[in-house]
């Protein structure tokens, strides 16, 4: 990294503010995009790595309009780029794509745009932006910069390696005068160096952000009860947006039926569905028309709802990054979300039984190796009892300052959650002298029966129930009982075989325990899910008249319908708060409201003052 960071002239400063408050409505840069901003202007080789909802975007869409340029900007979906270009033309930005799902005559349009030079950024596929004839057509442009949105797509180090990216490489070839900037929301420090090399970055500026998300409250819930727990978290979150990551097809369908069952407004989403479903599914979702999507990992990057509350896995992501990516879709304007993962041993089974199988069938033992690696850190994750946030930004080799007495605040650890099991190393001892007792050759359920003393025909046939450990653990419910066995097996006391009837057997560090030569904490299985507020919601709706925002919204939703966009694309939830705070009375308030430039003004300002009008007139009681 260069000692000193780009700097952009007195000039160039106060166009970009310019162009920011009369587009965007925002006053300010964050520190981590004037020096993107700066690097887009200098023409420096750059790569950005920002978390989602940190700003990313306007990174690659100023520097165009402060200079007075068009930039191509590579993305990897359809959908991405539709978003990008309704929000980008919604604030008076001149925005185009170039894709297969356009028609003749949008195509056409798009190609009379170039010749009138109408467009300030253009967005592509990665596989159109190293197509000869579009070779040609971009030096035809005089291009001034290439942007490449969701870079970490060019690295197998990553989660979501996409081989049309590694095409990429040649654009430098192409390109020798034009500077190319690299933007992400999720890269380890292995993942940075792997862009910067595929890309041929040349000496590029390194921007890395905090990858701590102070607003997404994280939790990790058992996942017995499934359908229960998804459903009691939905409620807190009823009328708002939230995705139900699954990891089967049927899942998705199941959890979807079973929540419409419960009055949840639910529809699911996976990659066999024809290509018309999908597209239904995704649209009524980002339109607000469909609040819950119940979906696999397919339901990924085309999706830009900024007000997403909620986030839950039904299962174990293969990866932190992965997990990170997801949970980042939730509170992208900076609101709070809740992020729920509901954890089970046996996930880690399963996942580590797929990564084998295709390694046998592919002979790649070094992608094998890499999605163990990945596994087991996300494994660590979901079982520790430190705070959330700190480990997460520790996988990403950062550190997180919190209060050493409060810890995050926005975590089921720090909220208090989380509660040792008082006694758990002599309660893990009798689990596994039980394991051990029935020979290594037996299941979970079968070692709790022993544990609880249940004397049924299968443990009397074997005899165990004159071991010295029967009933030693019969205190203990079925269920809590198991729950701690599975901790065992998260702890790395026990392992479990792999296939259809898998059996526990001890690990060496379950055998240091059971002869009492290390210490094992337990956690206190939660009973459900908390309902507790934390500080950053609190703030949030501070002094937010809440019945002026659901008028907002209908609005919103209303004009967003009439128009064919999002409803984020007409203002996002961040900005319909602020106003239903501020209650402003004249057209010139509102640009002091953030969020709201000059042309949002113009096109909805009376409308918006009408709603505020009438919604303080009803509230008064006039």
């Amino acid at each position: 990294m260069p000692e000193r960071m780009p700097e952009m002239s007195p000039e160039d400063r106060a166009r970009t503010l310019d162009v920011l408050q009369h587009h965007w409505g925002y006053d300010a840069l964050r520190p981590m995009q004037q020096e993107a901003v700066a690097a887009g202007l200098l023409g420096r080789d750059s790569l950005l790595v920002m978390p989602t909802g940190g700003g990313k975007s306007l990174c690659y869409q100023l520097p165009p309009l402060v200079a007075g340029r068009v930039d191509i900007v590579v993305s990897p979906l359809i959908a991405l780029m539709e978003d990008q270009i309704a929000s980008l033309r919604s604030v008076g930005v001149q925005a185009a794509a170039m894709h297969s799902g356009l028609s003749n005559q949008a195509h056409h349009e798009v190609l009379d745009g170039i010749r009138d030079g109408r467009w300030s950024l253009l967005f592509c596929a990665p596989e159109r932006v190293v197509d000869p004839r579009w070779i040609e057509v971009m030096r035809a442009m005089r291009i001034g910069a290439i942007a490449i949105d969701e870079a970490h797509c060019i690295s197998d180090w990553g989660h979501d390696f996409r081989p049309e990216y590694r095409q990429l490489a040649g654009l430098r070839k192409h390109f020798p005068g034009v500077s190319v900037h690299a933007f992400t929301a999720t890269a380890t420090p292995k993942v940075r160096d792997d862009i910067i090399r595929q890309l041929g970055l040349v000496d590029p500026v390194e921007l890395v952000g905090h990858f701590d998300r102070p607003n997404l409250v994280y939790r990790i819930l058992p996942k017995d009860g499934a359908t229960d727990r998804i459903a009691s978290t939905l409620e807190r979150h009823r009328g708002e947006g939230a995705i139900v990551y699954c990891r089967s097809r049927s899942e998705t369908e199941r959890y979807a039926e079973s929540l419409r069952k419960r009055g949840l407004d639910a529809g699911h989403y996976h990659a066999g569905m024809d290509a018309s479903a999908r597209e239904r599914v995704q649209r009524a979702f980002k339109d607000e028309r469909l609040d819950v999507v119940c979906a696999t990992v397919a339901f990924g990057m085309g999706i830009d709802r900024s007000n997403v509350r909620c986030v839950i896995h039904a299962s174990l992501p293969a990866s932190i990054e992965q997990y990170q990516q997801e949970t980042g879709r939730a509170g992208r304007d900076g609101l709070e979300a809740e992020c729920v993962l509901l954890y089970s041993a046996g996930d880690v089974v399963r996942w580590k039984e797929f990564i084998d199988r295709e390694a046998q069938e592919s002979g790649d033992e070094a992608n094998a190796s890499r999605r163990h690696h990945h596994l087991t850190a996300m494994q660590a994750y979901a079982r520790t009892i430190r705070c959330r946030h700190r480990t997460l930004v520790e996988h990403f080799g950062q550190e997180l300052e919190t209060n050493a007495e409060t810890g995050c605040g926005a975590c089921d650890v720090c909220l208090g959650e989380v509660v040792a099991l008082p006694g758990s190393t002599l309660i893990a001892r009798k689990i596994l002298s039980a394991v051990a007792r029935v020979e290594q050759s037996f299941g979970i359920g079968h070692v709790v029966k022993v544990l609880r003393g249940v004397m049924d025909e299968s443990v009397q046939r074997r005899g165990h129930h004159e071991l010295s450990v029967f009933g030693l653990l019969a205190d203990h419910s079925a269920k809590g009982l198991t729950n701690l066995v599975h901790q065992c097996v998260d702890l790395g006391l026990l392992e479990r075989t792999p296939g259809d009837r898998p059996v526990v057997r001890l690990t060496e560090e379950g055998m240091a325990a059971m002869k009492g030569r290390i210490e094992v904490q337990f956690t206190r299985p939660p009973e459900g899910t908390s309902t507790r507020r934390t500080k950053a919601d609190t703030a949030d709706w501070e002094g937010v008249d809440r019945s002026l925002f659901e008028r907002l919204r209908e609005w919103r939703k209303t004009v967003a319908a009439s128009e064919g966009v999002p409803p984020y694309v007409v203002f996002g939830d961040r900005t319909l708060r602020a106003l239903a705070k501020a209650k402003p009375i004249e057209l010139g308030a509102l640009l002091e409201v953030p969020g709201i430039g000059a042309a949002k003004s113009q096109k909805y300002g009376e409308s918006v003052l009408e709603v505020l009008k009438d919604g303080s007139a009803n509230l008064s009681g006039d």
